[in-house]
């Protein structure tokens, strides 16, 4: 099947595109932007390796699935377009990222400029119906993303995994922690950040280790 994502990442998952279980999400995905609204945009569905070629990715930054309300979702996990009003998980991102690091709170929730400095803003599910969190949920995306860990896990050194929720921690189990730091706390929405992910120290302990490994830390 021909996938239009960047290049390296189509080389890293070329065997995937042929498997059946990628044919049926394909087929499932189609349906579905033909017969409502669907998020991201069918063009950003792949912008998160767009933006970060597989060589060039020093963490990873794990969601679940895309924003479902209308103009929010773009592609990278989290990220919002730089008109869009920031949503409160990405608020309380940036207060841990300024206690942490002590970097100003950004003017506004675009999350490109990490990408491009190798964070992999990638959601476990890359679509989602409107109004409808969780509605592409178990319907191969996950085969995908899993493909993917698995591809930075072997393939790659001294990468940074960050984990955060009990979604995303199951990722986890694909990682050997002998090669790479997984980072795991409570998730940043509203209803869990007070429980752990605020003072988790994620960002600091990010550079760290990069810095550890010889590679340049993140300007976050």
């Amino acid at each position: 099947m021909n996938v239009r994502i960047e290049k390296s990442w189509n080389d890293v998952l070329a065997d995937e595109w042929d498997k059946p279980y990628f044919a049926a999400l394909a087929d499932f995905v189609h349906r579905e932007y033909r017969n409502g609204p669907v998020f991201p945009p069918a063009s950003k569905i792949f912008a998160a390796f767009d933006a970060c070629p597989f060589g060039d990715v020093k963490v990873v930054i794990l969601g679940q699935d895309p924003y479902h309300g209308p103009g929010q979702a773009n592609g990278l996990c989290f990220s919002v377009a730089p008109d869009v009003a920031v949503p409160r998980s990405l608020v309380n991102i940036f207060k841990e990222v300024h206690d942490d690091t002590g970097a100003p709170i950004p003017a506004n929730g675009d999350l490109s400029r990490w990408a491009t400095q190798g964070v992999l803003l990638l959601n476990a599910t890359l679509t989602v119906r409107a109004h409808a969190a969780g509605s592409h949920q178990n319907q191969g995306w996950e085969q995908l993303t899993d493909a993917v860990i698995r591809q930075l896990n072997d393939k790659r050194s001294g990468l940074v995994f960050i984990l955060w929720g009990a979604y995303a921690a199951r990722k986890g189990e694909l990682i050997d922690r002998s090669r790479h730091l997984v980072l795991t706390s409570p998730h940043p929405s509203p209803l869990s950040a007070s429980r752990g992910f605020f003072g988790n120290h994620h960002f600091t302990r990010a550079n760290s280790y990069l810095e550890s490994q010889g590679k340049t830390p993140i300007q976050w």
